[in-house]
């Protein structure tokens, strides 16, 4: 079932960095309308869709959902934007 719902207009100021799992249906069919209206906006973002995982592939403590490649890479990706964002704390 598609929304018509039109897009929600973008107001952060803040760039984004956005984690999905491939095979969360009811979470990836908003991620075309939102990447749109990001685009709309001229927003600053990084979109990434971890291959064959499920909501919550990154929480260690769901064995059934837990994707350890994926949630290393997702962590990796998260400090690198901080550290492009935000700059890197003192002494690192």
């Amino acid at each position: 079932m598609e929304s018509s719902r039109r897009p929600r207009r973008c107001e952060h100021q803040a760039p984004l960095l956005l984690h999905y799992a491939e095979m969360d249906e009811n979470i990836d069919k908003g991620i075309p309308a939102f990447e749109a209206a990001l685009k709309a906006g001229n927003k600053r973002y990084s979109l990434h869709i971890y291959p064959g995982t499920q909501h919550a592939f990154n929480n260690d403590t769901g064995a059934a959902r837990y994707n350890k490649a994926a949630s290393d890479l997702a962590w990796t990706r998260t400090l690198a934007f901080f550290k492009e964002n935000l700059g890197a704390p003192k002494g690192v």
